[in-house]
């Protein structure tokens, strides 16, 4: 049914795939060698977009990836966005002059374009009170850069600056987050043609978490500390997915994960999604578009949304289009990226299956993938991603969790 499947019960079959560095192939774990995917005939170097960008570049951070794929369009906001997410990169790299500049322009974007800013919002005293208090706070931003480059390299005194510098940047960020939420026009559902209104679909965002056990009680041990369980935090978007999300938030609710095992852990991905039983995928009511699995699994159509379209396009992947290497609204790029299950050659077979991709730009040369249209990515993991490294098959999901969202869910009639 997924790939999955070939992997686990078809004697450990390998399911390789490609990608282009340099005009040569390289082996990766999702399509086979022999993919329809050609440099040339997609005519990637004139893609409006790549699907990902190069090297350090490589945009790796699932709440920035969130944020671009807000149905929004402000560009005051992107613009003081870009600067501060970069001054997250400053602190990290111990370019300090650069971050203070970063500090500086924000303030300045924050002053002078606030009008523009708030005239974009749903509600101007929301966003006039957001705005000023991100003015207010890029001073204690500011107060610990400059502190840090008092102390001498490497000191503990230049540590605890530069950490109280990561924890005022990072309250911008969320404070970023709801300022641009803000901003998405009320009542916005993405299109979705109504032959699939037989699905669930979600219609904004929702919130989960996955609570994780091993076998015996044994630890998680990330980076040499153990830890008695696993807390997975995930945003699940149903503005770049609303049927491969609402399907997912679906079974989130009826407890189909709770108890499961984790099915495939390889360095590549962590999946499962796979019931006990001879069926491969959630056996329900099937829709009328898609039809039920061989086993009566519920399928649901592959959904591809590419950056620059109205909607996603259904029941097939971008090359299928003639669009290999444009960009989707959300990409691959972020270890811990959410994407669908499927059989390699089948854009519709997708029941319950899903993976965590465990992203590596050194896996992946020049930071490009071929992941990024052939599957559908419908949420990343905020909290906790860092667990991934140690889930391994047999880990048991002991608890899912709705935190917030479960309002946008909207079933079937």
């Amino acid at each position: 049914m997924s790939f999955i499947v070939d992997a686990q019960k078809s004697s450990q079959k390998i399911i390789a795939g490609t990608v282009l560095t340099s005009l040569l192939w390289t082996s990766f774990p999702f399509f086979p060698s022999d993919a329809p995917f050609s440099p040339i005939a997609n005519n990637i170097v004139h893609a409006k977009e790549m699907a990902s960008g190069s090297g350090s570049r490589v945009n790796k951070d699932p709440e920035s990836l969130l944020r671009y794929g807000l149905p929004i369009k402000n560009k005051e906001v992107r613009e003081v966005q870009g600067v501060i997410e970069t001054i997250r990169n400053d602190i990290a790299s111990k370019r300090k002059s650069a971050g203070l500049d970063g500090v500086k322009k924000s303030r300045s974007i924050l002053n002078k374009k606030a009008k523009n800013i708030v005239a974009a919002c749903n509600s101007a005293d929301e966003c006039t009170s957001i705005v000023n208090s991100m003015i207010a706070n890029l001073d204690p931003l500011e107060v610990s850069l400059k502190a840090s480059s008092d102390f001498l390299q490497g000191s503990e005194q230049e540590k605890e600056a530069l950490t109280n510098a990561f924890a005022a940047q990072d309250t911008l960020q969320k404070q970023l987050t709801e300022l641009e939420t803000a901003m998405v026009p009320p009542n916005y559902k993405t299109p979705v043609p109504g032959l699939y209104s037989d699905l669930p679909q979600l219609q904004g965002r929702a919130t989960i978490e996955f609570l994780l056990k091993k076998p015996g009680n044994a630890p998680f041990d990330i980076e040499g500390v153990n830890f008695p369980e696993a807390k997975l935090k995930m945003i699940i978007d149903g503005y770049a997915a609303p049927v491969t999300a609402g399907n997912f938030i679906e079974l989130v609710q009826k407890g189909f994960y709770d108890k499961m095992a984790i099915q495939r852990s390889d360095g590549f991905v962590v999946q499962t999604g796979d019931p006990e039983g001879v069926a491969v995928g959630y056996v329900g009511k099937a829709s009328k578009s898609i039809g039920a699995g061989k086993n009566g699994e519920r399928l649901i159509p592959s959904e591809i949304f590419v950056k620059g379209d109205k909607a996603p396009f259904y029941e097939s992947t971008i090359e299928d289009e003639g669009r290999g290497g444009e960009a989707t609204v959300l990409p691959f790029s972020s270890y811990g990226a959410m994407g669908w299950a499927r059989e390699e050659y089948d854009a519709n077979s997708g029941s319950s299956q899903f993976f965590w991709l465990l992203f590596d730009s050194d896996l992946t040369p020049a930071g490009k993938n071929v992941i990024d249209g052939r599957y559908p990515c419908f949420g990343y993991v905020v909290e906790g991603a860092d667990f991934l490294r140690d889930i391994t098959e047999g880990d048991i999901i002991v608890s899912t969790k709705i935190l917030s969202g479960l309002d946008k869910l909207v079933l079937p009639e």
